[in-house]
C-alpha cells in the first residue's frame, strides 16, 4: 500500500544513511569577500515576494510527507515552524490522501497550522487526474509536480513508463488555476530539461539536486536485491551545477534544493540565480522533536545567510545575486563542458 510505503521512507530517513557520497558542487563556490561591505548587518534584508506572497526569507520547507497517520505531527511540527518563521512549505506526494480520503489531515493539518503561509501541493508529473484535486485539498498557493525517474527505476515496485510525462506537465500547466512547479526529488534537472518544461507552461523549476537524500539509497534498502541501488546511489546533477544550468535557461522562478545545509549554501544558490532554497532532511529529523527544534534551525540557517550577505556588501537578495562569485574545480569543468561561461559570475559588480 502507498502509506505503509511513507511510513518506510520516513524510518528509513530518519533512521539510515541515506544522502549522497558526492557532493552538492557549492564546495566549487566562493564568494569574493568585501573588506568595505558598507552595509549594516543588522539592517539587511532576507524578504522576498513568491507568487505575489510575501516571505521573510527566502526559504522553503521541501516536500517531506503525508500519507500515513504518522505523518500527521511530522506535517504539523514543519507548519507552526513555516507559519511562525513566514516561509514557505511543500508536502508530499498527495495521491494516498485521493485515494483514501481518511489520510487527507495529513495533508490539510499544514494549511490548518499555517493559514498564510505559501504552501505548495503535490502530485506526480503523469497525474493529470489529480491535479485539481490535489490543490484544492490544500488550498495551496501552488501545485509542485514532481518528477522522480531514478526513485522509479530503483523502487521495488516503480513505474518506469515515463512516456507523456511533458505532454501531462502541459495540460496541467494549461488547466489548473495556480502556479505549476515542476520538482526534480534530488537527481537534478538540466538546462534542455528546463526549457522543456517552461515552455510546457510550467511557473516554477524547483532543481532538487544531487548531495542531498539520495531515492536511490533510501529504494536500495526496500530492495531484496541491493546492487542496483547501490550502483546509482550518486546518480544525478549536482546541485550547483543544476542550479546554474536552469537559472541560465529558464525565465521563470528557479528553487535550488538538494543538500542545501546552511545559510551559506543557501547564498550560493541565490547568488547563482536560485530565488528561493529548499531544505528537507534535517528539518525531518528536527520535527521529529517538535516545531521548536525546527525553528532553532531555521534561525540558525537565516542567521549564516545574513552574514554571508554582509561579508559581500549585499543588503538584500537582488544584491546577493549580483555579487561576485568563483566557480572552480569539478563544477566548473562541468559547466565548460556543457557550454556555460563561469568567468562572468566573477566580475558582475563592476559591469
Amino acid at each position: 500500500m502507498i502509506s505503509d510505503r511513507k511510513l518506510e521512507h520516513l524510518m528509513l530517513c530518519r533512521n539510515n544513511d541515506v544522502e549522497y557520497r558526492k557532493k552538492t558542487g557549492f564546495e566549487d563556490i566562493e564568494f569574493i569577500h568585501k573588506a568595505l561591505p558598507e552595509v549594516n548587518k543588522e539592517e539587511i534584508n532576507l524578504s522576498t515576494d513568491f507568487f505575489g506572497k510575501k516571505m521573510d526569507a527566502p526559504i522553503i520547507i521541501s516536500a517531506i510527507t503525508g500519507g500515513h497517520p504518522a505523518s500527521l505531527k511530522i506535517n504539523r511540527e514543519l507548519a507552526r515552524a513555516a507559519d511562525k518563521l513566514n516561509i514557505g512549505m511543500g508536502v508530499g506526494s498527495q495521491r494516498a490522501a485521493i485515494e483514501n480520503p481518511e489520510l487527507a489531515p495529513t495533508y490539510t493539518v499544514v494549511r490548518e497550522e499555517a493559514p498564510s503561509s505559501f504552501l505548495i501541493g503535490n502530485i506526480g508529473a503523469p497525474q493529470i487526474e489529480l491535479a485539481e484535486k490535489a490543490a484544492d485539498m490544500m488550498d495551496a498557493d501552488a501545485l509542485a509536480l514532481h518528477l522522480n525517474p531514478l526513485q522509479e527505476a530503483i523502487q521495488p515496485e516503480g513505474d518506469v513508463d515515463a512516456t507523456g510525462y511533458t505532454e501531462s506537465i502541459e495540460e496541467i500547466s494549461k488547466n489548473l488555476k495556480l502556479p505549476v512547479i515542476a520538482k526534480e526529488t534530488g537527481a537534478g534537472i538540466s538546462g534542455q530539461d528546463a526549457h522543456t518544461l517552461e515552455k510546457a507552461g510550467v511557473s516554477a523549476v524547483d532543481v532538487a539536486g544531487s548531495g542531498g537524500t539520495s531515492w536511490a539509497a533510501v529504494e536500495t534498502y526496500r530492495a531484496k536485491d541491493r546492487y542496483l541501488g547501490d550502483l546509482y546511489w550518486d546518480w544525478g546533477i549536482p546541485t550547483a551545477i543544476s542550479t546554474v544550468e536552469v537559472c541560465e535557461s529558464v525565465n521563470v522562478p528557479v528553487i535550488s534544493s538538494g543538500g542545501i545545509r546552511t545559510g551559506l549554501d543557501a547564498a550560493k544558490a541565490i547568488a547563482l540565480g536560485a530565488d528561493a532554497v529548499g531544505i528537507a532532511l534535517p528539518l525531518l529529523k528536527d520535527a521529529y522533536i517538535g516545531h521548536e527544534a525546527v525553528i532553532t534551525r531555521l534561525e540558525k540557517f537565516k542567521e549564516e545567510l545574513r552574514v554571508a550577505m554582509f561579508l559581500v556588501g549585499a543588503s538584500n537578495l537582488e544584491e546577493l545575486r549580483n555579487s561576485d562569485i568563483i566557480i572552480k574545480g569539478i563544477t566548473r569543468e562541468w559547466l565548460h563542458e556543457r557550454g556555460f561561461d563561469t568567468k562572468k559570475y566573477a566580475r558582475r559588480s563592476l559591469q
